[in-house]
């Protein structure tokens, strides 16, 4: 049985059927998913049927596409309704996108029904998503349900986290998305969606993403408890990103960039300023993987009445009245939006030459705030950076090929491809430009986060004059690069700055070490006296007693009278290992940022925390 065949199911219907299961089921229920998966499947219609066996067949029925109650998992066995089939087929299949949160429903629209077991959410007028000082009961309970699901995420590890510890967290997400808050509500289904990936051998699966789901739970679940007004907002979140009116903008287009996700869809996403510099999108985006995204650059741009297709989007202009916006910057398509085709410019032209005119630190600091692994879903900004650089030529990595380049200010640059689907100009058009050492260009690229500069390259003014190149879908030829010159530096400078050689990787790896093997693997470690002093020596004694603090809480344990081991303490090993995490999150973001500033001599002081991000609190501890 392939999991992608079954149709998705509500949080709250898995975890009922588990939560109903007899203990003895329970036990075997991750047998019985994975049993399940070796099953044949048949869909006709909205109802996909699983064999079970020679006798019995097991039914999902999903009107509209989501299994969106307990009922519409029917089994045939002789134990149904309390069978362990039922429960197995929720578990197996995809978990549903949770409907809009009631506060974000457009005027007018009906209310989503309280459940049953949560009346709570109806009848307790401080739940609502206003503008109270602090959280109410009823969302500090929810919090608190979510930080016990996810540390008993961390207690068992990926391996020991099987159906009945996933259905915790999708109970706790349905209770938390009812009482508003559906920031840690999304977490939550990320933590499942990546356990999940992680115990079926998924190859796109990587341990640093379920680190940043985790610490995202845990974190905002901490801050729904801890914080008030401004802060309590953004830990609750937003069901979704609305609009708001943006009046008339005058927009140029810069560059037009393939979209290609792991689900599948594929499109553009086409880049524009205004003529204060603000960034904004128009995409389009669907079912349809790269062979979607190459076609539709050619398409006409969804906005107002104008005929131009992305790629032309991408070297003209719009004026647009009526203009919507999200946070994101991403431009919305409403009937009351109006867009006319304007003139462009250059980039060698205002008000696009002004982008390039930001010191790369500064442009730097600014990604970061939006890529940064805790960053506030709201808080909008870009990822992208505008550079003038001097191509030094491609350099071998252990990831593959990427091309050096020197900056204006001296800062050595790795260039990288966005992607390397050979349906895409990425790859090729990098090598090309590789074979051009000394060639000047005006480049854009989006930041990669790590501890020397390094971007994506997406975009580039054209070698030898006369225009733009779109990276992904534009290839360039030989004839387009300018004759070879000499390179002005003869060996390619390697990545410096105070993060290059940094070790706090020995603290990231036992961060990474927790949620594959859970806590009493880390507690067997032993001595970590070497590991803390090579820290300590790094000018990172911070990041050295969060190590020590995190071996020790998970290596204790207390014993009553009698000698017999008491239960873990899951809730403080939690807080140690979620003030590691982000600590070293904020740490790596300092790191990235110092390697875009110019190079200063003397010894470096161990970067800051950033006073940011989900468990600010929690991670300030850190601190002292």
């Amino acid at each position: 049985m392939n999991d992608d065949r079954l149709p998705p199911v509500a949080p709250e219907v898995t975890a009922t059927l588990v939560e109903n299961l007899s203990p003895r089921l329970r036990k075997r229920l991750d047998a019985a998913v994975t049993k399940l998966g070796a099953r044949p499947t048949h869909r006709d219609g909205d109802t996909v049927t699983i064999q079970v066996d020679d006798e019995t067949e097991l039914r999902l029925h999903a009107p509209g596409g989501v299994v969106a109650t307990a009922d519409a998992i029917t089994c045939g066995c002789l134990l149904a309704p309390a069978c362990v089939h039922r429960a197995a087929a929720a578990c197996a299949a995809p978990t549903a996108d949770p409907p809009p949160d009631l506060a974000d429903r457009p005027t007018g629209a009906a209310p989503e029904p309280a459940s049953a077991t949560d009346p709570a959410s109806a009848t307790d007028p401080a739940s609502s998503p206003s503008s109270q000082e602090v959280a109410s009961p009823a969302q500090r309970a929810a919090a608190d349900a979510l930080w016990s699901a996810g540390a008993a995420v961390l207690e068992a590890g990926i391996e020991g986290a099987g159906a009945v510890t996933q259905s915790a967290l999708l109970r706790a997400a349905h209770t938390a998305r009812i009482r508003h808050l559906p920031r840690a509500a999304g977490a939550a289904l990320s933590v499942v969606t990546l356990l999940r990936a992680a115990r079926a051998g998924d190859p796109s699966y990587r341990t640093a993403d379920f680190v940043t789901a985790l610490a995202e739970l845990l974190g905002t679940a901490h801050r729904v408890g801890t914080a008030s007004g401004a802060e309590l907002d953004a830990a609750r979140g937003r069901a979704r990103r609305p609009y708001s009116p943006d009046g008339s903008l005058r927009l140029y287009g810069l560059f037009t960039e393939p979209v290609v996700t792991d689900s599948g869809h594929g499109g553009v996403r086409t880049w524009v300023a205004g003529t204060d510099g603000r960034l904004f999108t128009v995409g389009d985006v669907a079912p349809g993987g790269v062979g979607r995204a190459v076609g539709v650059a050619d398409r006409a741009v969804r906005l107002g009445d104008t005929a131009l297709t992305h790629r032309e989007l991408g070297r003209a202009g719009l004026a647009v009245s009526g203009a919507t916006v999200s946070p994101d910057g991403r431009l919305g398509a409403g009937k009351g939006v109006k867009a006319v085709t304007a003139r462009g410019a250059a980039w060698t032209e205002l008000p696009l030459a002004a982008l390039w005119e930001t010191p790369p630190s500064e442009q730097a600091a600014r990604a970061l705030r939006s890529t940064s692994r805790y960053a506030d879903p709201d808080g909008g900004g870009s990822d992208l950076l505008f550079l003038d650089v001097e191509l030094i030529g491609a350099v071998r990595e252990s990831a593959g090929t990427c091309l050096l380049a020197l900056s204006e200010s001296g800062i050595a640059v790795r260039l990288t491809v966005a992607d390397d689907d050979p349906a895409l100009a990425h790859r090729d058009n990098l090598m090309l430009l590789g074979a051009a050492p000394g060639t000047r260009l005006r480049v854009i690229g989006r930041l990669v986060p790590a501890p020397h500069p390094r971007l994506t390259l997406l975009a580039c003014a054209h070698p030898t004059g006369g225009g733009t190149i779109d990276l992904g879908l534009d290839r360039l030829r030989r004839a387009d690069l300018p004759d070879p010159a000499a390179p002005v530096h003869p060996a390619p400078p390697q990545p410096g700055g105070p993060g290059a050689h940094s070790p706090l990787y020995l603290l990231e790896r036992r961060v990474e070490q927790t949620v594959s093997a859970g806590r009493a693997a880390l507690g067997m470690l032993g001595d970590v006296t070497a590991e803390t002093r090579r820290i300590r020596r790094a000018g990172l004694p911070t990041a050295a007693g969060l190590l020590t603090a995190l071996c020790t809480s998970a290596a204790q344990r207390e014993r009553d009278l009698f000698g017999r081991l008491l239960p873990a303490d899951t809730d403080s090993f939690a807080t140690h290992w979620l003030t590691a995490a982000l600590y070293t999150a904020a740490v790596a973001d300092s790191l990235c940022a110092a390697a875009w500033e110019p190079v200063r001599k003397g010894p470096a002081a161990e970067p800051s925390v950033p006073d940011r991000g989900p468990g600010r609190a929690v991670a300030q501890t850190a601190q002292h």
